[in-house]
């Protein structure tokens, strides 16, 4: 079982989503919160395997609630899942920053929700391809280049796989775009995440664009 705890100051939408996930065979939700504090005590209370959190409530916000949970320096960070009706870069690129392992929009479908839960859980992160390359790298043209002394420790290869994780795609289009097995592609974003210490691939894309390995136009 999935164990979920949804965390949102808006009563209507937190209740449909215990709902809509309460409802699968494989989930349960095991908690609420509707206000910042309560979300972090209840997800360090209760251990779930997904959080899933809204960004703007009182008390503390979303993506310092995240942080809180997920944030680098963790020894034990949990998997937050962002859900959000504010389509704002800011908002996205800090919550992935924060330690987020992925964000949808709350206007997505609930199938999309549950399929979001699921990889999560499974250890994967979940990004919009659609919409990676413009909330991240739109935003993170603000920011301070970070040194790229870390890529020096990628394959050409590895560079270019990452490259790829960064424009969104899945393990199964990088496979198809490169002529090689899926597991094959597993094994190279394994091999990148442990050379640059990363946690997943949001953490992957996060760092392509800060050190400047993808462009930010288009």
């Amino acid at each position: 079982m999935i164990r979920v705890v949804v965390c949102d100051d808006q009563a209507l939408i937190r209740s449909g989503f215990v709902a809509i996930l309460g409802a699968q065979p494989d989930m349960e939700v095991v908690g609420e919160a509707s206000d910042g504090p309560s979300a972090v005590a209840t997800a360090l209370r209760l251990q779930p395997d997904v959080v899933v959190m809204d960004i703007q409530m009182p008390g503390l916000d979303g993506i310092e609630a995240t942080r809180k949970l997920a944030g680098p320096g963790l020894e034990h960070p949990m998997k937050v899942l962002v859900v959000t009706t504010f389509n704002v870069d800011s908002y996205v690129y800090e919550a992935l920053r924060a330690g987020a392992s992925g964000f949808l929009l709350k206007d997505t479908r609930p199938p999309e929700l549950i399929g979001a839960v699921r990889t999560i859980a499974a250890g994967d992160a979940l990004l919009d391809p659609a919409v990676t390359r413009r909330l991240v790298g739109r935003f993170a043209t603000r920011l301070r280049r970070e040194e790229s002394s870390a890529m020096t420790g990628l394959t050409p290869r590895e560079v270019e796989v990452l490259k790829l994780i960064a424009a969104g795609l899945s393990n199964a289009e990088i496979a198809a775009t490169l002529v090689i097995s899926a597991e094959t592609v597993k094994t190279y974003v394994s091999r990148i995440l442990t050379k640059l210490d990363l946690r997943d691939r949001v953490q992957a894309v996060v760092l392509a664009y800060r050190t400047g390995l993808v462009s930010t136009d288009g």
